[in-house]
């Protein structure tokens, strides 16, 4: 039986208060008007900015003045923009960390599913650590839903398309794009969505785990029989609520934009980020001394799937990106040179994160048979698809005034300290080994 150490605790701790701090920093230090930001963006500029303003003092004439006047309001417009860029950007990181960790849980559940579904035979020793995974679920869902709800009711404004002006046919602001997709994105219906998706996930983890934990108790291989049905069944469910989630939760950021693509993409991000970590826990637990059944076999069969789907979502991150640059069609190309242009970095050093380590560290097979490879390669992947998140949701919500400062690191800290907690404290709560699994005796002797 599995305890949770006290070190990991205050680890976990730790991390959540630093976390905490570094989020609510973030929302104390963002501009609350035009007149902050034009502060915050003077001292930026400097003499620079105070020479350009002299130079327009000097600008006489009427029609100068005109000009002059219209700049102005152009410029006045242009303070307001950056004024919700930057109140954005705590939420978007607060968002973007929640949601990452969200995902790792969501993945491994559907991991967990295909392993029942499949009637694998080498993975059974791993369920236990698979189901203190999806032990964080039930919170990440928690998380999410209240912050889809705050957008709903316009605490924030990091979904663009929820601001009423822009389906209004009278207003300035009427966007008829987004009007023509008002009868799918409104709020009324997005949060539905949303409690459909969150219940149905969290019904088959509460289930899955109790047939699990049943069948240890009865050795009845009934509760199995009843746990491959479930979960045929939530895997259909799964991959047509995990798709919308995808277009409601991270595309719709991007109202005018669309990929068929998307679903999946978003899909094998977080499949790769879910095996990564069963990989992490289970090398964790093994370094404490537990898990005592797991081999090099079950390590090397993680590592090939974190290579495998690394390489999965490279092909659809190519597919996606190839077909809309060539085709160069301005509605849909736009999404990429903003990211190109504006947030060239992390959107180059994703592709290497994501692509080029994992080709270049787990292409060996021995290399996969070595923990402190898998977890070298592990955090660079992780890394990876957390930029990947970021880039799919700041260009929409921040534009220009990104940053990875105190609010991103912080949530990150914050969500990762609680994630840590939970699964671990969730492990303790029942035997590491799913003894009457009838796979159990194949998966302890896996070898090859």
């Amino acid at each position: 039986m599995y305890t949770l150490p006290n070190k990991l605790k205050l680890f976990a701790i730790i991390f959540m208060v630093v976390g905490a701090l570094g989020v609510i920093a973030g929302f104390i230090t963002a501009p609350s008007s035009t007149e902050d930001v034009k502060e915050m963006m003077a001292d930026h500029h400097g003499d620079d900015h105070g020479a350009a303003t002299e130079a327009h003092a000097t600008v006489a004439g009427e029609h100068a003045t005109e000009a002059h006047a219209e700049e102005a309001h152009d410029s006045d417009a242009h303070y307001e923009h950056v004024l919700h860029q930057m109140q954005n950007r705590p939420w978007s990181a607060v968002y973007i960390a929640a949601f990452f960790v969200f995902m790792i849980s969501l993945g491994t559940l559907a991991f967990y599913a295909i392993q029942y579904a499949a009637q694998a035979g080498w993975s059974p020793v791993l369920f236990r650590v698979m189901e203190g995974i999806t032990a964080y679920l039930p919170i990440g869902s928690i998380v999410m839903f209240v912050l889809l709800l705050l957008s709903v009711f316009h605490v924030n404004h990091i979904f663009h398309w929820m601001d009423p002006e822009l389906v209004d046919p009278d207003s300035e602001h009427f966007d008829s794009i987004i009007a023509g997709k008002s009868g799918y994105l409104n709020g009324p219906f997005f949060l539905i969505r949303a409690a459909i998706y969150l219940i149905g996930w969290n019904l088959y983890r509460h289930f899955s785990r109790k047939y699990s934990l049943k069948l240890d108790e009865t050795n009845d291989t009934s509760w199995f029989k009843k746990n491959f049905k479930l979960a045929a069944g939530f895997l259909v469910f799964f991959i047509v609520t995990e798709s919308m989630m995808s277009w409601d939760w991270i595309m719709s950021f991007d109202p005018h934009w669309f990929s068929t693509l998307f679903g999946w993409y978003v899909f094998a991000g977080m499949m790769v980020s879910a095996i990564t970590v069963i990989a992490l826990v289970t090398i964790v637990l093994k370094g404490q001394g537990y898990l005592e059944f797991v081999n090099d076999s079950h390590i090397h069969d993680l590592a090939k799937f974190m290579f495998g789907f690394s390489v999965f979502w490279t092909y659809l991150w190519f597919s996606q990106f190839m077909l809309i640059w060539y085709a160069n069609i301005p509605e849909e190309v736009t999404y990429f040179v903003t990211r190109i242009e504006d947030y060239k970095v992390p959107f180059f050093g994703m592709l290497v994160l994501n692509f080029v380590f994992p080709i270049l560290l787990l292409m060996n097979s021995d290399y996969k048979r070595v923990n402190w490879f898998v977890v070298m390669t592990g955090i660079v992947i992780l890394a990876g698809h957390y930029i990947d998140v970021f880039n799919m949701v700041m260009p929409a919500t921040v534009g220009t005034s990104w940053f990875i400062g105190l609010p991103e690191i912080g949530a990150l800290l914050f969500f990762g300290g609680l994630f840590i907690w939970v699964v671990f404290a969730a492990l303790a709560k029942a035997p590491l080994l799913a003894k009457h699994n009838p796979f159990i005796k194949e998966s302890k002797h896996f070898h090859y």
